[in-house]
């Protein structure tokens, strides 16, 4: 798929004043009623609260307006599974399988309409921004493309059709496992060594509503001697880093045998750690593991609903925050999507775990949905706010269903994320500019239909 310089430019941003009222809004630390937001090329210019009318020509939100929700760890293709791999029992390595078989079959063109219809799913779920962990690089048998980036040049287009923001995390991955050649699915993956992989994620460029990050997929699939190359490219673009770790017994098992050391610890001695690194999932550590992750202020990206879908386990999550772990959230697998769910899930997962409640305030688990997920896929300190000089994405949850009906709105935050889900989503605004009205996606009307044809086009 060949993108023209002209659909590169993000057509996202409202570029003529704006405001918005917020009936309700989460301003971070309170709900206030009668909230004016004034937004001009993008970006917030001023926060009024007791605006108990709307302003002449404002934009009206009912409900409860919060900032816009980061999912820091999405497999778009990943979507097509959805309501197949649940059937019958089986494991991480089975589904595995299955993932393989629709990885198989997907072309820039088929990719960059099922990614677009995935992205307008999170749109009306609330997501302004996506992190899209992409290791589906070339063609079957892994020929690259005459573009070598065709697929990540799909994904940052679908992003800007749906009117979300991506950060590309651009993904290595090299081997099978602890020095395995590729199998013949993974041949769509590598680039034959790290340094390939580096030469062609440097070809990709930024745009308004895309940011370019790295991953390292697992320490199974890149070489240890190649970790710091990945590493290395990121620290010099100053770009965020993210890598699957210790989702699985399994591989802190091979790693052990291979390295005797963990995953944690090997990626520790190679200098990938750090504050612009962020660990997804995090399930598997030993208190020394916790321990690096958190003095390295090493982030972790937890993905409840996949977790649970792939039998994983749960992760440390409370333990690592109080190491100095930053938490942010995903849909991963996209078993669903609902970024509330996520965050929700997160705090029952831990009442299971220790049979205590109230491991995190409902405010402390909003900011792991907003502002921490901006931070995990480089958007920085401007991100994840209602507040001036933040960029304008916020999306608001309606008070008026029956899963939110009769909540008290000065606990707004606990409403959110406790009674609230996807479905509650009224609206969402990308960079000022209304992407979701009243429930309905304002570039792609009909979400269902795009994600039906697309998936189709792609099923064995």
């Amino acid at each position: 798929m060949q993108v023209s310089p002209q659909t590169q430019q993000s057509p996202q941003t409202q570029r003529n004043p704006q405001t918005y009222w917020l009936e309700q809004a989460w301003l971070d630390t309170n709900v206030e009623p009668g909230v004016a937001v004034d937004v001009t090329d993008g970006r917030i210019t001023a926060v009024r609260t007791g605006a108990d009318t709307p302003p002449p020509g404002a934009e009206i939100l009912r409900g409860l307006t919060i900032p816009g929700l980061a999912n820091a760890h999405s497999h778009a293709f990943h979507r097509a599974l959805r309501g197949t791999v649940q059937v019958g029992s089986g494991t991480f390595w089975t589904w595995r399988e299955v993932m393989y078989s629709v990885a198989d079959r997907l072309t820039p063109e088929t990719y960059h309409a099922l990614a677009r219809a995935v992205y307008a799913e999170m749109a009306l779920a609330g997501v302004t921004v996506v992190g899209e962990f992409h290791y589906l690089h070339h063609a079957p048998g892994g020929t690259p493309y005459a573009d070598p980036n065709a697929m990540g040049e799909a994904l940052i287009e679908a992003a800007s059709e749906a009117g979300i923001r991506i950060t590309l995390l651009d993904t290595a991955y090299v081997s099978s496992g602890f020095g395995e050649p590729p199998n013949q699915h993974q041949l769509r993956f590598s680039d034959g060594t790290a340094q390939a992989w580096a030469q062609r994620a440097s070809q990709l460029k930024e745009r308004d509503h895309a940011r370019i990050g790295a991953a390292i997929h697992s320490v199974r699939a890149v070489p240890a001697d190649q970790l710091a190359t990945v590493a290395e490219w990121a620290e010099a673009r100053r770009a965020p880093l993210h890598v699957h770790l210790s989702e699985q017994t399994a591989e802190n098992n091979a790693c052990l045998e291979a390295h005797g050391r963990t995953p944690t610890q090997l990626l520790a001695d190679q200098g990938v750690l750090g504050p612009r690194t962020t660990g997804v999932h995090n399930t598997h550590l030993t208190p020394e593991d916790i321990r690096l992750i958190g003095s390295t202020s090493t982030g972790t990206c937890m993905c409840p609903t996949t977790e649970r879908d792939l039998a994983d386990g749960i992760g440390p999550a409370a333990e690592l925050q109080k190491a100095g772990s930053p938490l942010s959230l995903g849909s991963d697998s996209h078993a669903v999507i609902d970024l509330l769910e996520e965050a929700r899930a997160m705090e029952l997962n831990e009442r299971l775990r220790t049979r205590t409640r109230g491991h995190w305030t409902a405010a402390a688990l909003l900011r792991a949905a907003t502002a921490d997920g901006y931070a995990a896929l480089g958007w920085g300190d401007d991100a994840g706010a209602l507040e001036p000089g933040a960029v304008a994405d916020f999306t608001t949850v309606a008070l008026d269903s029956v899963r939110t009906a009769g909540t008290l709105p000065r606990l707004g935050a606990e409403t959110a994320v406790f009674a609230a889900t996807s479905a509650d989503i009224r609206h969402t605004v990308v960079a000022g500019r209304h992407v979701v009205r009243d429930g309905v996606h304002t570039l792609i009307p009909d979400v269902p239909s795009a994600l039906a044809e697309a998936i189709e086009a792609v099923r064995g």
